[in-house]
């Protein structure tokens, strides 16, 4: 074979691969030990090192920001929940009540009177208990034949209940629970193996909780009705049965009588409940501890937002150091506006510092409680002017309409937290970016992944044709070594 019968071209090369030279993949190199595997990975390594990791890289750096952006948004949700606590003005009604003594116990709503009382309890109001006399068995039948009785309470409208001769005194509690259970509890009390008793209790405290049972047939046993008709009572076992009173207490001296122990209807947005007798001073304020509650969360949210923006925005020549959003714009101008906001508060009342509030050199805020509540002595409903909006009465008794500091930052920060806010739209660049990045990659490799499958069957291509040249090469050097006779 002459080595001019062989060609080196590209088409040359095709009609090699046409006629079935080409050799696998896994045998390149085979023919020259240069057009090696080894050779192709390293080629495909230096253009995946050009084409496709620096988009790998702007990945990884989008992902670092979409990871560190969704810990600042939560952050940011957080403070703008703690702004809008602050701006409620249903926070400065707030009430607390407290109380010295264990007599009475006292809630008050929201804008109650703020006042302090005393109140002496003198006796709790208590139910009305009957019992029947003793059988000797609950088992024990209560009539001699079928027949019927009224029940009532507080002289209300009677309930009619039906027994006949196999009514037990277990079977009487029971019709009594289910059809006048709204108005008495029934129980079977059994004081010895040979007492048990029916004992009624009225629902509801007072002494108009009078319990009357009637006997319409007069075929109930004595030991459930008397002579007159009535329910037979006895005070033994038990002794000192309660006949119903009305609770007695003064408040402030008043003498007052209610027939619960609950008593909601004395002052408005009170609800009082008697414990025992005993005197209680109790007093109603503001409710200080929730208004300092949420100033210290929205401090706490604050120095948190801004201190994670601080670490992400800021600038340094030192990659380690430096802020995933030390050049994006829209971040920092965030920060920037309401680190500003808090500085510029006024409305023509002041500011968050003269409310107690200051700002220190790193940016991270406190409240001083003392200048806050001398604020919140000297005048709540200011106090509820400025954070909340509202009418504002100056030192001269001029009177400002406030929109409220709270009222305006929430205005801002909600700007860049709402649903179609900036930080949103922020969010959906990154996500926009990452998909972006994607398709380049995708589009890169496949590129990449189709050039070198068509450089594998070139080198095979070569490889075969280097290894007839070789195979020539040794015919003709042992033809030549014949002809001269080396």
């Amino acid at each position: 074979m002459k080595f001019t019968d062989i060609i080196f071209n590209i088409n040359e090369n095709e009609k090699l691969l046409g006629k079935g030279f080409i050799m696998g993949v896994s045998s390149l190199g085979v023919g020259s030990s240069i057009l090696t595997q080894s050779v192709l990975d390293q080629l495909r390594a230096a253009d995946d090192a050009k084409f496709v990791t620096p988009i790998t890289l702007d990945l990884a750096n989008t992902k670092d920001k979409q990871d560190s952006f969704a810990l600042m948004s939560a952050n940011m949700t957080n403070l703008v929940d703690s702004i809008d606590a602050l701006k409620d003005p249903l926070l400065f009604n707030a009430r607390s009540a407290t109380v010295t003594g264990t007599s009475v116990a006292v809630t008050a709503d929201s804008n109650s009177d703020m006042q302090n009382f005393n109140l002496t309890v003198n006796n709790l109001a208590t139910k009305r208990i009957e019992e029947s006399g003793a059988f000797a068995a609950s088992t024990d039948k209560v009539a001699t034949g079928a027949g019927s009785f009224n029940i009532s309470v507080g002289g209300g409208a009677p309930i009619t209940i039906n027994y006949d001769a196999t009514t037990s005194l277990d079977d009487l509690k029971n019709l009594i629970k289910k059809q006048a259970g709204d108005l008495v509890d029934a129980t079977v009390l059994n004081v010895s193996g040979t007492a048990s008793h029916l004992v009624l209790s009225a629902k509801n405290t007072g002494a108009s909780q009078d319990i009357s049972i009637t006997d319409n047939s007069g075929l109930l046993n004595s030991k459930l009705v008397d002579g007159a008709g009535g329910m037979t009572t006895i005070n033994d076992p038990l002794t000192g049965l309660p006949t119903g009173t009305d609770a007695s207490f003064t408040f402030n001296g008043q003498a007052i009588t209610r027939s619960s122990n609950q008593v909601n209807d004395l002052v408005t947005g009170y609800k009082i409940t008697l414990n025992a007798p005993g005197s209680s001073d109790v007093s109603v304020a503001q409710d200080r501890a929730s208004i300092t509650a949420k100033i210290d969360s929205f401090v706490s949210k604050y120095n948190e937002t801004m201190t994670e923006l601080n670490k992400l925005t800021v600038s340094s020549t030192d990659s380690s150091v430096r802020g995933i959003f030390s050049n994006e714009s829209t971040i920092k101008r965030m920060q920037s506006s309401i680190q500003n906001m808090l500085h510029s508060i006024s409305g023509g009342a002041g500011s968050l510092e003269d409310y107690g509030f200051d700002i220190a050199k790193d940016g991270t805020l406190s409240v001083n409680k003392t200048t806050l509540n001398t604020k919140l002595d000297d005048n709540s409903a200011n106090v509820q002017a400025f954070f909340s909006g509202g009418n504002f009465t100056k030192a001269d008794n001029s009177v400002v309409a406030l929109t409220g500091a709270f009222t305006g930052f929430s205005t801002l920060v909600t700007s860049y937290t709402s649903f179609s806010g900036i930080l949103n739209q922020y969010k959906d660049s990154l996500a926009s970016e990452t998909t972006s990045l994607n398709d380049r990659k995708t589009a890169a490799t496949t590129r990449l992944d189709a050039r070198y499958e068509i450089l594998k069957k070139q080198y095979a291509a070569y490889d075969s044709m280097i290894a007839k040249i070789n195979s020539a090469s040794s015919v003709f050097t042992q033809m030549t070594k014949s002809t001269t006779g080396n």
